[in-house]
């Protein structure tokens, strides 16, 4: 059920109705928490802990000509090395990929990142990375596009369901 306002009175995003309608439309059940803005890993401690499950991190990469951009999603515990991925991925040099290139082809902005966001991208502008390590968990916490909420949803889900229908092929990687 979508409550198209915030326990608070606030009206919630467009962005952040569309995702809960989505997911409905794919039977993807899911769980939400409503919680202060959450704008790191670390500021997501509390929503892991009303949720029961694991928040990723979410890193937007890009290239060094900014032509290929990347989701990359990752246990909130891990450190991200560069070299390691780009090593993986065959791509020089990896960095942050800048708040314009997300908001243009995720609807997202930093601090919100979530691999909801790809349902945005109908071009497959961004290329979605999944460390091997989230596939441990049955489930997976995330932003659903706003970060004032988070989910938690089944990894299966967004294998089988989520992703086939963005039409967004995942990479597995090892960070």
């Amino acid at each position: 059920m979508i409550f198209e306002k915030r326990p608070d009175g606030e009206k919630r995003e467009k962005k952040e109705t569309d995702t809960y309608e989505l997911l409905d439309k794919l039977k993807i059940p899911y769980s939400r928490a409503d919680h202060e803005e959450a704008a790191t890993i670390e500021a997501c401690a509390e929503a892991e802990k009303l949720l029961g499950a694991p928040v990723c991190k979410n890193l937007f990469l890009c290239n060094t000509q900014k032509t290929n951009f990347y989701l990359l999603m990752m246990p909130g515990d891990k450190k991200f090395l560069t070299k390691e991925l780009s090593k993986q991925i065959g791509s020089a040099r990896l960095s942050f990929g800048d708040a314009g290139h997300m908001e243009q082809y995720l609807d997202i902005k930093p601090g919100s990142l979530s691999v909801l966001g790809l349902m945005n991208d109908r071009e497959k502008h961004v290329k979605l990375l999944i460390d091997r390590d989230i596939l441990k968990n049955e489930y997976f916490g995330c932003h659903p596009c706003v970060n004032t909420s988070s989910l938690k949803l089944k990894i299966s889900d967004l294998l089988q369901k989520f992703l086939p229908y963005t039409g967004h092929e995942p990479t597995f990687v090892e960070l």
